[in-house]
């Protein structure tokens, strides 16, 4: 009997994706509230992540257990760039900065690129499957709660070479399941993917801070800005 690998991938992560999913960032996000603030900058962190998992995908593309999940068409780091150039203009290199979440997602993906690279199919699945997956509702939604025209500043959800998503995830899946892994390294990949999500978690959970004190600031203000028409009026 053959080992599903994919299969048990979604098994083996269905509930750290319930977590990642109930972070109050995401709530809110699929609920239709977007802040741009925080959108931009989970824009820039997606750019650095994306980033590293491209570079070690790369590196280590030849590798047995890679080679067969390797599709460059899947590549995110230039469409975030162009979305990176809409949310920050032409000096954006200069202006976004990496977050502390971030930086340690980014550190174990080299780490796990340069002594376990057979992982690396853990951080794969975990970010494009599901950016497959739920990538045209949450364009949808960022486009609406922003009042995006177009598709400025949401080419991060569009597969320009890909021309069917359903198409493409069966193949995914079956490419998951050609794969040469034993039972073992099954349990390494799904352990790598639980950790995965646990940092995509943390990254949205940081976002949920900066929108939190946005909100905040944005409620002080407006008391502020009462208090000041009150003593207008009662005058």
């Amino acid at each position: 009997m053959s080992i599903k690998l994919a299969e048990q991938l979604r098994q083996g992560t269905t509930k750290s994706h319930s977590m990642a999913e109930n972070v109050s960032f995401v709530k809110s996000f699929l609920g239709g509230v977007v802040d741009k603030k925080a959108y931009r900058q989970l824009v820039a962190n997606l750019y650095f992540v994306y980033m590293a998992i491209e570079e070690q995908m790369l590196l280590n593309k030849y590798h047995p257990l890679v080679q067969p999940i390797y599709f460059a068409e899947l590549n995110r780091q230039c469409s975030l760039e162009k979305d990176l150039l809409y949310y920050y203009g032409d000096a954006w290199q200069d202006e976004i900065q990496i977050s502390e979440a971030t930086q340690m997602y980014v550190k174990r993906i080299h780490a796990v690129g340069a002594s376990q690279p057979a992982l690396l199919v853990a951080h794969a699945y975990t970010r494009y499957m599901g950016d497959l997956s739920g990538g045209q509702i949450l364009k949808k939604i960022a486009q609406n709660a922003m009042n995006l025209s177009d598709n400025d500043g949401l080419a991060f959800y569009d597969f320009q070479e890909i021309s069917d998503d359903f198409e493409f995830k069966n193949h995914y899946r079956k490419q998951l399941n050609a794969i040469p892994v034993n039972q073992e390294q099954i349990a390494d990949i799904i352990a790598e993917a639980n950790i995965a999500f646990t940092l995509n978690m943390k990254m949205f959970q940081e976002l949920n801070s900066s929108f939190i004190k946005i909100m905040l600031m944005l409620f002080v203000n407006a008391i502020g800005n009462l208090k000041i028409s009150s003593k207008f009026f009662n005058k």
